[in-house]
């Protein structure tokens, strides 16, 4: 998934709690790419997000997903297996961001293809600092596929 030339950088954030929302938008702010952020409160809305997009024009589907785990509905686990599946979604970069550090979450994240896991800092400045490395790693180092036609 190559990013689009002259477009900001789009990231899926999904993410119930509208405190971590709004950590996560302060967060990227303060990053100097210009990103635009999209969220979604469950899987099925992510889900729905992501299908109406790769349907209309697969070069909408986000740069970048960001899930939380403990999820109302369909929780992060659930939305992994439902991208799995799709020949075009399964390629999104999805990174889980989350408070758990229970080590079954982060062995059954990876085993749903996630492509990191993520425990969220608790001090906003830690966490803007996070967001930052993630950022640079994931828009300056990162070589993606581009989506198919």
């Amino acid at each position: 998934m190559s990013r689009r030339p002259n477009q900001p950088v789009e990231i899926l954030l999904i993410e119930d709690n509208p405190g971590d929302v709004r950590l996560t938008q302060l967060a990227f702010e303060g990053v100097e790419l210009d990103i635009e952020l999209c969220v979604a409160t469950d899987g099925i809305e992510a889900l729905e997000v992501l299908s109406r997009r790769r349907h209309d024009d697969p070069a909408t589907v986000p740069d970048l997903v960001l899930l939380d785990l403990n999820l109302p509905g369909m929780n992060g686990f659930g939305f992994l297996e439902a991208i799995q599946d799709d020949p075009i979604l399964a390629r999104l970069p999805v990174l889980v961001l989350t408070s758990s550090t229970a080590c079954e979450d982060v062995f059954e994240s990876y085993e749903l293809a996630a492509n990191a896991y993520l425990t969220k800092p608790t001090d906003p400045d830690e966490y803007a600092a996070m967001v930052e490395s993630v950022a640079k790693f994931w828009f300056e180092y990162v070589a993606l596929p581009s989506l198919p036609a």
